[in-house]
């Protein structure tokens, strides 16, 4: 069983959705009935050989991670969808669950990372309680 981190931004008051990133090389999706968002057309891994080294020992809780990937292109029309989405299901009359978000990349320490913490910063933004779940994000890089 892998170990999860928590994002840093728990949202004040009833948490409205969860949004869980992992690695789809692992084997272990998360199950349930959730929104899905794959990151894996983003740009991975970097073609710099000094970026890539920084990339194997960092996470996308780090910022130079946060920045590579933000500048990627496709990723704010990744996000933007997402947060779409989950905001149409948040606005569902008589809504009684609670909107849970799956988001993917190969190895789950880098993109997915990045998204989910994206998206949750924007919904807590706009008034949802939402925290992330980083399923393997200390797993190792997978090759």
């Amino acid at each position: 069983m892998s170990q999860t981190c928590l994002g840093p931004r728990p949202s004040p008051g009833l948490i409205q959705t969860v949004i869980v990133s992992y690695g789809d090389g692992h084997h272990d999706t998360p199950r349930g009935d959730a929104l899905r968002i794959d990151t894996r057309p983003l740009r991975s891994p970097p073609s710099d050989p000094v970026v890539r080294e920084r990339m194997l020992h960092a996470t996308g809780l780090d910022p130079h991670v946060q920045a590579y990937v933000r500048a990627t292109p496709g990723f704010e029309r990744i996000v933007q969808h997402g947060l779409d989405n989950a905001l149409a299901l948040l606005d569902l009359p008589g809504r009684r669950f609670r909107v849970d978000v799956h988001v993917t990349c190969g190895g789950g320490r880098h993109r997915s990372v990045v998204v989910a913490e994206e998206l949750a910063a924007r919904l807590q933004a706009a008034g949802i309680g939402a925290e992330t779940e980083h399923r393997h994000i200390d797993r190792p890089v997978l090759t």
